[in-house]
């Protein structure tokens, strides 16, 4: 049996000229729409902790305010700006590839990496801070004070660990990026992979923005 040979799909624009169809690996639209799809999965995912979080906070607001004061807001700040610079890094790693200055944009993807990690690591010291002072779930030092404390502890937790996450998910990301610029696989002519992770950087960022008032500043 002979083999099948397959037709390539050819399309005209407007002015008549031909073009062969090869697949959809360059459709922009699509990748930013379904992009958006799952960033909206995102924003509904902490959407919910915030609401649970003001909920509690009216419930309870002296014992939220009070467990605020034990937050390191130095700490908190510093990671605030290092995040800050990281976001500008990652936009500033996009326009690079896109002027196809590629040796530009992987220094700044290097870059943002760097910041991200120290984020991270800022971020589990000041953990370590609050668990060795008892402040941490299900411590016997923490159920002795009052219900809102606990909450507050609970939901602090649970926030910055799931940005914590999300952190540790774009550096990894950012990585395979890297690898894939080293290939040519993304270039200035191909760059919407680069685009979408800056704005799940962007995402990230304001996250923190919200996390930071809302568990530092509320004292």
């Amino acid at each position: 049996m002979a083999n099948a040979t397959v037709e390539p799909e050819i399309v005209y624009d407007k002015e008549g000229n031909a073009h062969e169809v090869v697949d959809f690996n360059n459709d922009y639209e699509g990748a930013k729409l379904g992009f958006w799809i799952f960033l909206l999965t995102e924003i509904m995912i902490f959407s919910s902790l915030f609401l649970v979080y003001a909920f509690y906070f009216d419930q309870n607001t002296n014992d939220f305010v009070q467990a605020s004061e034990h937050m390191d807001r130095l700490l908190g700040g510093i990671n605030t700006f290092v995040l800050l610079i990281s976001t500008l890094t990652m936009g500033l790693s996009v326009i690079s590839l896109k002027n196809n200055d590629v040796k530009k944009s992987t220094k700044y993807i290097w870059i943002t990496i760097i910041f991200a990690t120290i984020f991270l690591i800022i971020k589990y010291n000041e953990w370590m801070l609050e668990i060795g002072e008892g402040f941490y779930p299900s411590s016997s030092y923490l159920d002795s004070l009052g219900n809102g404390v606990k909450l507050f502890f609970g939901l602090y937790f649970t926030l910055t660990g799931l940005h914590g996450v999300h952190i540790i998910v774009g550096i990894g990301v950012m990585l395979w990026i890297l690898g894939k610029i080293k290939k040519g696989e993304i270039s200035s002519l191909n760059f919407v992979v680069l685009e979408n992770t800056a704005l799940y950087w962007d995402f990230v960022h304001i996250v923190w923005i919200i996390v930071f008032p809302i568990f530092y500043l509320i004292y």
